[in-house]
């Protein structure tokens, strides 16, 4: 079925072995080239912006992976996935975060009853998804964005503290009167799950797809520090907090991704649980002054406007990841690349080539 969104779409072309192939959960661009990512792997993969071949806004192929067991040491095994759900780009590093959260394996329609309560108790947590990492970015010798385990300049590829149970931040978390209950329960049951990364000079946005609490979402402000290999929370003011909250009201959402627009952040919304419901982007106007200027460890913000509703399917083209592009790909229009994962048959062409949208924005 062709591509039902060619005013507006952005054509994806990954290769046959491609570590990223259709379920794409993060997205951010280093000028002409674009870094996504996929919940089902355990790397990221650069593409190309290439000629458009019909009648789409962009397209972009060429694809590159770079497996993240050659970039870091990994606190699972090189064939666990990571559920990569955030990325972004700033001062030269490509940053990147896990869900964090444990998954519950579901109902198969092959199996029989008993089996099938068998596979809804069990729950795990992959060695990988509690990763949060920073990763060079290197032009090679034909002047194209390279990931990196160590630059020339001295820059390396430095995780957050941990292992294959737990991190700094789910250690802070685990005694959190807020979140602390909800760490050993499923992200897709409304238990911990990351799913928005936002950078803002040294301090990090996490944010929260649950839990949801009465209906409000939730941001994780972090400032992190290199020591030695490794990442280590740092105090982000002189009592030495090492964790601020910020309680969105997004009207029952939770959190799918996160990027700032200047002085504005714009976080695209989502169901919390595996529902077929309304995915929106809203927007917190001004929202690095009210960062910078908070001394609040806990504070909560009402004052969001919402900028569009995105189209959705029923168990596809859930919209999993929104970043600005470059000036130059966008004619000067400020414009967003909106990622969909479970994308269907009118956001797919043949088995390797997904489309995403392109969208105006103020």
């Amino acid at each position: 079925m062709p591509n039902a969104r060619n005013a507006n779409a952005v054509r994806l072309e990954f290769a046959p072995d491609s570590l990223v192939q259709t379920n794409l959960s993060g997205a951010a661009f280093t000028g002409d080239w674009l870094w996504v990512a996929g919940d089902e792997a355990c790397g990221i993969d650069r593409l190309r912006r290439l000629d458009p071949v019909g009648p789409e806004s962009l397209r972009f192929g060429e694809v590159r992976d770079f497996p993240l067991s050659d970039l870091l040491d990994l606190p699972g095994s090189a064939e666990e996935e990571a559920d990569l759900e955030g990325m972004a780009v700033a001062e030269g590093f490509l940053w990147v975060v896990g869900s964090h959260g444990l998954k519950r394996k579901n109902a198969k329609p092959d199996r029989d009853h008993a089996d099938n309560a068998k596979r809804l108790a069990k729950v795990t947590l992959d060695g990988n998804r509690r990763l949060l990492a920073c990763i060079p970015i290197e032009p090679d010798a034909h002047g194209a964005p390279c990931l990196v385990r160590r630059a020339k300049d001295g820059r390396q590829a430095l995780r957050l503290k941990g292992d294959s149970h737990d991190n700094l931040l789910t250690r802070a978390l685990a005694n959190d009167p807020h979140f602390g209950p909800y760490m050993a329960i499923p992200g897709k049951d409304n238990g911990f799950d990351i799913e928005g990364l936002a950078v803002n000079g040294p301090r990090l946005l996490l944010g929260l797809r649950g839990p949801v609490l009465r209906g409000w979402s939730a941001l994780l402000e972090i400032k992190l520090e290199a020591r030695g290999d490794q990442l280590r929370l740092a105090p982000l003011d002189d009592s030495g907090l090492l964790m601020r909250k910020h309680f969105l009201q997004l009207d029952g959402l939770g959190v799918r991704d996160l990027h700032f627009c200047g002085e504005d952040l714009y976080i695209l919304a989502g169901p919390t649980m595996v529902l077929n419901g309304e995915i929106r982007v809203f927007k917190w106007p001004a929202a690095k002054a009210v960062l910078a200027a908070n001394r609040e460890p806990i504070r909560f913000e009402s004052t969001l406007t919402e900028s569009i509703v995105l189209p959705h399917g029923r168990g596809t083209n859930r919209a999993e990841a929104i970043c600005d592009l470059p000036p130059a790909l966008s004619g000067g229009k400020p414009s967003w690349l909106v990622l969909y994962d479970a994308p269907g048959d009118d956001r797919r062409e043949g088995q390797r080539t997904v489309f995403g949208d392109l969208l105006r924005h103020n």
